[in-house]
């Protein structure tokens, strides 16, 4: 089942993994699916589109989950328990999907969503990448890739990413880069 299949935008039903969480879930469903058809596909690409910079170095941590849900309960104004549903779905259906769903799920973004949605996407997704203190090279290029896709100019890009700047692998120095553990390994 796709995100847009949960949101109500397709034909499949949630199904809770166990049953002490259905009656949650179903109430979380059932909220989501009174939301405006194309709010909710609004919702659904954005939080893939975090998703899958999250999940660009093979690991979404912790922070980077945090982040995320903290994004879409704002922007899509969703409660904690809506957010952490639709942020857990965007996860895997990027694990599961990803490279297939990528390019169609972006272009469904560029066509529904506003030149100054598309910009604050990106700002978005610097966010995400780097909650961890640490944007890697590819999570960069993704944000890079998907920046283009949405049709953005490279100018958009480079303000985006200028104001994260200190969280950008490539352009910390090697101590900078390694964790401490390795560090006083060496000394």
């Amino acid at each position: 089942m796709g995100l847009l299949d949960f949101l109500g935008l397709g034909g499949g039903a949630a199904q809770p993994t166990d049953a002490s969480s259905a009656e949650t879930v179903r109430k979380i469903s059932a909220s989501l699916k009174q939301m405006d058809k194309e709010h909710a596909r609004y919702i659904a690409c954005f939080a893939y589109l975090l998703g899958r910079v999250a999940l660009a170095d093979l690991d979404i941590s912790d922070e980077e989950t945090r982040e995320m849900e903290h994004i879409v309960a704002a922007r899509a104004d969703l409660s904690e328990d809506q957010a952490a549903l639709v942020v857990q779905i965007a996860k895997t259906q990027n694990e599961l999907f990803g490279g297939t769903e990528n390019y169609v799920i972006a272009s469904e973004f560029n066509r529904i969503a506003t030149r100054a949605q598309k910009v604050a996407l990106l700002h978005c997704l610097f966010a995400v990448s780097s909650s961890d203190r640490s944007i890697s090279t590819v999570e960069d290029n993704e944000i890079r890739m998907i920046s283009q896709e949405l049709r953005l100019d490279h100018a958009d890009f480079i303000a985006a990413r200028s104001a994260f700047r200190e969280h950008l692998e490539v352009l910390k120095r090697p101590e900078e880069s390694e964790p401490e553990d390795e560090q006083t390994e060496q000394e």
